[in-house]
């Protein structure tokens, strides 16, 4: 025998048997990034730098390890781009290295929307080397390659353009792992942060026996135990290396 059964109440909800139930609600989104003040430069892509500097003669000189020790004075600071690499440590840059970097960001990079810039100079610093086998004497062996002198906190390359650093960040990375010294991607407000974390440090430290008032003290007549480098960059850079966890 056929019964009728009242239907039942809708249910709010997705789901087998019930409904859903639309509801207004006030969305917000995230604005997008403002690009406005970013200026292209002509060419986008890192031009070619030359594996010999354009000179008639080069004299061999000395090593002037000095070159690559305690932080740099140029190149500190981002001037088109709003992303870069920061080395973390001294080192030589050679032709390879530059040309690495320039394959590696040129390929990965969009060049309708990014652009790269270097930040330092072509290869000009002489290293000279004795053939294979060659007896030990007979003076300073001949120029076999030339290098860049790069020292720690200075900007590598710059990348920049309409993209986030999340964009490039893969790629910085990439090249960042193959360069002969420490080194970070890292964007202007990545920079900014890390200087004002050391800052930070540095105010808020609670250890009264710092490096820097022993050895002014002269504690133990450690004087005469150290490097004048030591007391002038205040034992944060031992030779190219960056002592980070000095205060």
């Amino acid at each position: 025998m056929w019964r009728w059964r009242l239907p039942r109440p809708l249910r709010a909800g997705g789901g087998p048997g019930g409904v859903t139930v639309p509801r207004a609600g006030l969305k917000k989104y995230v604005l997008p990034p403002d690009y406005s003040g970013i200026t292209f430069p002509e060419r986008t892509k890192l031009k070619f730098l030359e594996k010999v500097p354009a000179v008639p003669k080069v004299k061999r000189e000395p090593r002037h390890l000095r070159d690559i020790r305690g932080p740099s004075r140029e190149a500190t600071e981002f001037t088109q781009g709003q992303y870069g690499i920061l080395a973390l440590g001294g080192g030589y840059l050679r032709w390879g290295h530059l040309e690495m970097i320039r394959l590696t960001i040129g390929r990965c990079m969009n060049p309708k929307t990014m652009f790269a810039i270097w930040r330092v100079p072509a290869p000009s610093k002489p290293v000279t080397r004795k053939s294979l086998g060659h007896r030990m004497g007979g003076g300073k062996g001949p120029i076999d390659h030339y290098v860049t002198a790069v020292k720690s906190g200075r900007l590598v390359v710059e990348v920049g353009g309409h993209c986030q650093f999340e964009e490039v960040k893969p790629f910085l990375t990439q090249v960042a792992k193959k360069l002969p010294f420490p080194a970070i991607p890292i964007s202007r407000d990545g920079l900014q942060e890390m200087r004002q974390e050391e800052e930070e440090k540095r105010r808020n430290n609670q250890n009264p026996w710092t490096f820097e008032r022993v050895v002014t003290s002269n504690m133990l007549g450690m004087r005469k135990y150290l490097s004048p480098y030591d007391v002038q960059l205040k034992g944060r850079y031992w030779g190219k290396f960056f002592l980070k966890h000095r205060v």
